[in-house]
């Protein structure tokens, strides 16, 4: 039977069935994170759907959506209607390169600029770099950092080093540091953090994080670089990689990050604001690692950008 082909222009766009071979590229991926890679604009809901319903199968069966992909699977991909949309396409963008190579990139982000699409931002740091790098076969982020904090961000270039990275990650075998100016002098020149957190939800849908004895282990270890009048500069070191871990950590310790907009001082964020420092100070600047694919020793390092030289400046002017 021949298929009508709906040209209407109220109608949203279908795409024909496809039949993709699973390569080392995304060996051991998720196919769920593997179709919504690939069914770029297709709400979740209808790939989880298509799935359950077993209109996407893989080698001829029906699976579920946490089924890791293995060489040679062969995936079958049906139509999916997109909504026609009137979306701007993703600004190619360039970022400072601290080491690059053909498993990892590691750049250094500025304040400001998602690392993702996503909760009311429609692109970030992924998706432009997509956008700059079509050569680039493969790019994931190994980790995150918030839209508000700059430094250091590893993302990885092969399947191979995003799997071996994560696992690092977990066996805590990459060690992070982050530049922090912080509210008061801070008494000890080295602390040990400890406070469990918890995530939970505001009213109105904001995700945020509190010390709560029902929250998970977090570890930040402090050390205090320098002390000012009023305020300290501080190097935090992650053990855990909590939500929030570090601001959440220094302000249950009486010591709020500057600028932070969620758990700082109201007051000194306006007061640094009206001098001209309008952001929040935390900056990723070391990482050392053992390259995931050579065992190379790396140590990365980003310097502080000049608006957090001029906020040291200001703090010790105050």
């Amino acid at each position: 039977m021949n298929k009508r082909k709906d040209h209407s222009p109220n109608r949203g766009q279908t795409a024909a069935v496809r039949l993709v071979e699973v390569t080392a590229a995304h060996e051991g991926q998720r196919l769920d994170n593997f179709l919504m890679r690939l069914c770029k604009g297709v709400p979740k809901s209808h790939v989880y759907k298509s799935v359950r319903m077993g209109s996407v199968r893989v080698n001829r069966g029906r699976t579920n959506v946490s089924y890791r992909l293995e060489i040679g699977d062969v995936v079958r991909i049906p139509p999916f209607r997109i909504a026609q949309t009137t979306q701007a396409p993703v600004p190619a963008r360039v970022y400072p390169i601290v080491y690059e190579d053909d498993a990892l990139i590691v750049i250094d982000k500025p304040a400001g600029v998602a690392v993702h699409g996503g909760s009311g931002v429609s692109f970030g740091v992924i998706e432009s770099l997509r956008a700059a790098h079509p050569e680039w076969k493969y790019l994931e982020l190994v980790h995150r950092l918030d839209r508000d904090t700059s430094g250091l961000l590893i993302l990885a270039k092969q399947r191979r080093a995003l799997v071996r990275m994560h696992a690092m990650m977990r066996e805590g075998d990459i060690e992070k540091h982050y530049a922090a100016l912080v509210c008061g002098r801070v008494l000890n020149d080295r602390q040990h953090l400890r406070a469990p957190l918890l995530r939970w939800l505001t009213v109105s849908g904001e995700r945020r994080v509190r010390v709560d004895q029902e929250g998970m282990h977090a570890h930040t270890i402090m050390t205090c670089v320098q002390r000012y009048a009023s305020y300290s500069w501080v190097d935090a070191q992650l053990m855990t990689g909590r939500t929030h871990q570090i601001r959440v950590h220094m302000a249950h310790e009486g010591h709020p990050i500057v600028g932070d907009d969620k758990y700082g001082d109201e007051g000194v964020n306006q007061q640094f604001a009206q001098l001209g420092f309008k952001r929040m100070f935390l900056h990723a600047s070391h990482l050392t690692f053992l390259h995931p694919l050579t065992q190379e020793k790396l140590e990365l390092h980003a310097p502080l950008p000049p608006a957090c030289e001029q906020a040291l400046k200001i703090a010790e002017g105050l």
